[in-house]
This record gives C-alpha cells, sequence and structure tokens, in this order.
C-alpha cells in the first residue's frame, strides 16, 4: 500500500494506491493523522488507485469522516472503481460520502 498527501486549492487530497487491507490499515492510519487537523479544509480521497478495500480500511475512512464533519469540512471520493463502489454501495456508505 502506498499513499500520497498533497495540499491543493486549500484541499487535503490523500491518493491510495495498492490493496487496503488489514496489514496495511495501521500504516494508512498513522499515514492519515495529517487528515485530522482538516478544519479549514476539505478532504478530498484518491481511490483511482485503490485495488481492495477491507473492512479495516472502511473503519478508517468512516473514522475521518466523523472527524471531518465535527470540524466542519467536507470528505470526498474520487476515482472509485466499480468493485469498490460495489462494496461501498452493499454497506451504505454511497450515502454517508459526497463524490467528485
Amino acid at each position: 500500500m502506498k499513499t500520497t498527501f498533497i495540499e491543493e486549492n486549500n484541499n487535503y487530497v490523500f491518493s491510495f494506491e495498492g490493496r487496503l487491507d488489514t496489514a496495511a490499515s495501521s500504516q494508512a492510519e498513522r499515514e492519515m493523522r495529517v487528515l485530522y487537523d482538516s478544519e479549514g479544509h476539505d478532504i478530498i480521497l484518491d481511490l483511482s488507485k485503490l485495488e481492495y478495500i477491507s473492512s479495516s480500511g472502511l473503519r478508517l475512512f468512516l473514522g475521518l469522516l466523523k472527524n471531518a464533519r465535527a470540524k466542519k469540512s467536507t470528505v470526498f471520493l474520487t476515482g472509485m472503481n466499480d468493485e469498490i463502489k460495489q462494496v461501498f454501495d452493499e454497506i451504505g456508505f454511497t450515502s454517508l460520502f459526497q463524490f467528485k
């Protein structure tokens, strides 16, 4: 799992590449900490290179969403492939997030 963080146009953009499985979730959680100070910034999670997401990865996204909402920030998802979108649809996450 590879992640990338940039600040672009007053947004935080965090990209995922590879598999966000249980083994990679703890590393991703540490790297995503920068997003928890999102006040005044919207967060864009670029999933265009994400191949797989486990329940551990979904839990990270949900925790980030709750934190961002408390800080009046919005979490956007972009680049989601059909397989991952199906997972989000099946568990009801599609209605929680906004998409770009």
